[in-house]
């Protein structure tokens, strides 16, 4: 089991994601935790290094915990995924491993890792991705 944490971040019906350097599928910001850490001190961590801006921890809301296939990896192997949503200062630029950010919808489903056409589909679900 993969334990990852990530970032909604939804504006006018869509949903920010990333895409990393050398890879041709969108995943929602954020990663794995270190050893030790929290989740919201994994998820302000890991948008600080990918995407250069401070998420307010505070501000932090659990908007679901998802499962599925792993992507990339042997099948069995899955991810799980515990999603937040949360308030950020500063201005999104794509760093690290990042190469591109981009605002995706429902319609983007397949452009997306299994574990995330999931929550893309809760989300539309929810009228919050269009």
């Amino acid at each position: 089991m993969i334990d990852k944490i990530a970032w909604i971040h939804l504006e006018a019906g869509r949903v920010l994601s990333t895409r990393s350097r050398g890879k041709d599928t969108f995943y929602l910001p954020g990663g794995k935790r270190d050893p030790g850490e929290s989740d919201l001190q994994t998820l302000v961590r890991e948008i600080a290094e990918e995407l250069t801006v401070v998420v307010d921890p505070t501000s932090a809301l659990h908007v679901g915990t998802f499962q599925a296939q792993a992507h990339g990896h042997p099948d069995g192997v899955e991810v799980r995924m515990t999603c937040y949503s949360a308030t950020f200062s500063g201005t999104l630029a794509p760093a690290s491993e990042i190469e591109e950010i981009t605002w995706l919808t429902h319609a983007d489903r397949d452009r997306v890792a299994p574990v995330d056409q999931i929550i893309f589909d809760h989300l539309h679900q929810a009228g919050q991705l269009h």
